[in-house]
């Protein structure tokens, strides 16, 4: 098995990967088992610039702040900014101090300089202003999205003027308790603000698509894309506090399924302007259902990918990656009888693998699913591997 597992293992480029896949996909996905390694995450910059430059991809989107992702956004295509600046204020969960995402955004502001418009390459969050401890107030969302419509449509087709949602609103620390992640009586999310907001940015959003042809026609297009942007935010979010504030069993479901569903939205925004190359956890971008355990039992929920690919069919793609060992954080050499284990033997540096003929090479029974000795670490499924389009294998994390 290990001599056919060789064979049927390449060394990792981007067009490998794209030889895997039937036709260039709009958004290609690629999943990590953990957060926070760097080797990792020089894979993907490597990955981005050769579909930039042998592809034709013209966008990068990670599981980062939306709202943030704007932010550096406007530094990597105009200049915006300084790039301590945006390390700083750019990226959530935080993402900000990681060398390989300063050397992502350094390159791609090189890369754009003397560019004209329509060739230069762009960057966006696409997971909603949320961290483990709460989520962010729909402030800037809300007034990004009514700012845009004041300046451009009748105020008198407006649902409210801006006093009136800044008094909605509220103080911004209302939102951010993060008490109201575990105590849902601490949330606003069902105030009767709360609930007055939700039917607000229900008609701004209303509003911008009645006026899309009249706004195309006398704004920028990425400014109406952003007041879109504004719109999925502000509606999701309120959606997230409202079922912060909720005491039932489904809380936390819903919570997470809102979460994906907000990414989802996203990357099928992004999947409009052309072809995205989109990197996250394995678990937001896979086919299959997402699962956790807390405190209140097993949660299932459908997943950012899953959602796309139902829309796009084989216009999406997914690409996970499984790896050996993070020795720093106690997970060590894979047992020989998992996935990972069988492809511990193959040489150093990043591999990409059919899954198709992994399957067939692994033969039936499947090998059993791993078991993780740290919880920020998610083994492969080999029960999934029908359900991906490539498989990366990396074998060691460095020790940071």
């Amino acid at each position: 098995m290990a001599e056919r597992i060789q064979d049927i293992a390449h060394p990792l480029d981007a067009t490998a990967l794209m030889r895997l896949l039937p036709a260039p996909p709009r958004p290609l996905a690629l999943g990590e088992p953990t957060h926070g390694e760097d080797a990792l995450l020089d894979v993907r910059n490597d990955v981005f610039r050769q579909l930039v430059e042998q592809h034709g991809y013209r966008t990068i989107t990670i599981e980062s702040d939306c709202l943030r992702g704007l932010v550096v956004d406007d530094y990597v295509t105009r200049g915006t900014g300084t790039l301590d600046e945006v390390m700083e204020r750019g990226f959530s969960h935080p993402w900000g101090p990681s060398a390989p995402n300063r050397e992502l955004v350094r390159w791609m502001r090189a890369y754009n300089e003397g560019r004209p418009a329509h060739e230069r390459i762009r960057f966006a969050g696409f997971d909603g202003p949320l961290e483990i401890t709460g989520a962010a107030s729909p402030r800037q969302a809300l007034t990004g999205l009514h700012g845009f419509l004041s300046a451009a449509v009748d105020p008198a087709l407006l649902p409210c003027t801006a006093r009136t949602l800044d008094r909605l609103l509220g103080s911004d620390d209302r939102w951010t308790d993060p008490g109201a992640m575990t105590d849902s009586a601490r949330s606003v999310g069902r105030s009767a603000e709360a609930g007055e907001l939700r039917t607000v940015a229900a008609d701004l959003v209303s509003l911008l698509d009645e006026q899309t042809p009249h706004l195309l026609a006398s704004a920028a297009r990425d400014d109406w894309e952003r007041a879109r942007l504004y719109g999925r935010t502000a509606t999701g979010l309120l959606t997230y506090h409202y079922w912060m504030a909720e005491a039932s069993p489904a809380r936390m479901t819903r919570m997470l399924g809102v979460r994906d569903r907000m990414m989802a939205a996203n990357l099928l925004a992004l999947a409009e302007r052309g072809p995205a190359f989109v990197h996250a956890h394995n678990s937001h971008l896979q086919r299959e259902k997402s699962s956790m355990r807390m405190w209140q039992g097993r949660l299932e929920w459908w997943s950012a990918g899953a959602l796309v690919g139902a829309r796009l069919g084989g216009e999406y793609a997914f690409v996970a990656t499984a790896l050996g060992t993070i020795r720093h954080e106690g997970v060590g050499t894979p047992p020989p009888d998992t996935v990972e284990g069988l492809l511990y033997d193959l040489p150093d540096g990043p591999r990409v693998l059919d899954p198709a003929l992994l399957a067939g090479a692994l033969g039936d029974p499947r090998p059993a699913p791993r078991v993780s000795a740290w919880f920020g670490y998610a083994p492969l499924d080999p029960g999934h591997l029908d359900t991906v389009d490539g498989l990366v294998f990396v074998k060691d994390m460095p020790r940071p």
